[in-house]
């Protein structure tokens, strides 16, 4: 019930300030709109202004903004005929072409104001930051095959400078590394007591070919899974894990290493801290499909902290951030149409209305300003994807007035109903795979 909610005040919104952007800018360019409604199908709440019927209908899957004037189907004002109703001055269709752009393009620029908002409001109410970004980069697991491992660095490592320039912590370090992304850097490393310089390559681009080192977390239990065989055997949330098997475990990472390494399902031994007192218990993996590895059930500590910004550091950070995402949904949507990502990634990556409820009740179960945060990020992607150019989205209709601007005359209605056709077909087998891809994932 929380999530579905958090899902509804959250798209509420979002589609209120999307359709509110073709409003704003219809009714200041002398459009006369019809219709304001948020939902489609059927409506379940309405009333009537001056001119414009506003409405709040049964599927809250979208809007729309419906101006006199649009398309072929619009009803002439009582006493006009058809020809009149694309000559009135307050017709849509009667507009100049770069007035009918701004329109179009008015929803999706009010989404990303919107992101830019809501994920500074989330700084500025208090935002999750990991405590490990406070403490010194010792390194606790370092990925097989990464740039990390190729370069030399090891578990336990503890990187103190970079280019000769002293780091204090991960937050540090990571920021470090950012600004000098493709280029070979000189890490001052601390390992068994002495010096050594190590030289890493750095990536590109970190969400396509990470770095590959992690931070020391301790081998402290956060989380055991009900009805897990972790749970079966007695452990606890805080536990902490000493020894796999005889083995001494220094770190999370260890442990997974360990345990990952299970073949078959035998009792694994582990001794536990707890409340200052040691014990061992006998832990019986059980085969997770997914994962296609024997797991016990547990996870690690998540310790982190509320992390308040001020108005202006708040808007700069959410500025920032806001890039990176675009960043990163430029880079996911260029390798769909490059063919670079598989259809499974494409699976695993893609969430419908079920998953975006799911996680937008986790937010706002964490907190507001995770919840905010989230917000910001689907009205983001919201605004650039209603600028795809694909018809029957603001970024179709766009095109379309960019090639009526070439051509210097209109494409014929046909043609326009056509193109219509093949932007709802897409749109709907694109929303149908993802809500089938949201049940798959709860029946699994």
């Amino acid at each position: 019930m929380l999530s579905l909610l958090a899902f509804l005040i959250m798209i509420g919104v979002l589609i209120t300030i999307h359709e509110f952007g073709h409003f704003l800018f219809a009714r200041m360019f002398g459009v006369r709109v019809e219709v304001f409604s948020i939902g489609f199908g059927p409506p379940i709440f309405r009333w009537k202004g001056k001119e414009t019927v506003y409405q709040i209908a049964a599927i809250p899957l979208g809007g729309y903004v419906k101006m006199y004037g649009e398309d072929s189907m619009t009803e002439p004002i009582q006493g006009e005929s058809k020809k009149e109703a694309y000559t009135d001055p307050r017709s849509f269709s009667a507009k100049p072409r770069w007035q009918k752009m701004l329109i179009a393009f008015a929803g999706p620029l009010f989404n990303i104001i919107l992101a830019v908002i809501l994920v500074a409001a989330a700084y500025m109410v208090g935002v999750f930051e990991p405590k490990y970004m406070k403490e010194p980069v010792v390194v606790g697991y370092v990925q097989p095959d990464s740039p990390a491992e190729k370069a030399g660095l090891k578990p336990f490592d503890r990187i103190v400078a970079v280019d000769g320039k002293p780091i204090k912590n991960w937050k540090q370090f990571t920021v470090e590394v950012a600004t000098k992304a493709g280029m070979t850097v000189n890490l001052e490393v601390e390992r068994n007591g002495k010096k050594i310089l190590i030289t890493l390559p750095l990536p590109e681009d970190v969400s396509k070919q990470p770095l590959g080192i992690s931070p020391l977390i301790p081998p402290k239990l956060g989380k055991v899974m009900p009805d897990s065989p972790a749970e079966k055997a007695g452990l606890k949330e805080g536990d902490i894990i000493l020894a796999v098997n005889g083995k001494p475990v220094k770190s999370w990472f260890e442990l997974v290493e360990m345990l990952s390494k299970i073949k078959e399902k035998e009792p694994v031994n582990l001794m536990v801290k707890r409340d200052g007192q040691v014990f061992t218990v006998n832990v019986v993996p059980e085969y997770n499909k997914e994962l296609k590895r024997y797991v016990i059930g547990i996870s690690p500590v998540q310790e982190a902290e509320i992390k308040r910004y001020g108005f202006v550091e708040a808007f700069q950070k959410s500025i920032e951030k806001n890039v990176e995402l675009t960043v990163l949904l430029y880079n996911f949507l260029k390798d769909i149409v490059t063919g670079q990502m598989s259809f499974q990634e494409i699976k695993n990556n893609l969430g419908g209305p079920i998953s975006i409820a799911k996680y937008s009740g986790g937010a706002l179960e964490s907190g507001i300003g995770n919840y905010l945060f989230f917000a910001g990020f689907i009205s983001l992607q919201l605004g650039y994807l209603n600028l795809l150019p694909i018809p029957v989205l603001d970024g179709g209709l766009i095109l379309i007035l960019l090639i009526e601007s070439i051509i210097r005359r209109p494409l014929p209605e046909k043609a326009k109903e056509f193109l219509a056709y093949v932007g709802f077909a897409l749109i709907g087998a694109l929303m149908i795979f993802a809500i089938f891809n949201d049940i798959l994932r709860v029946l699994q």
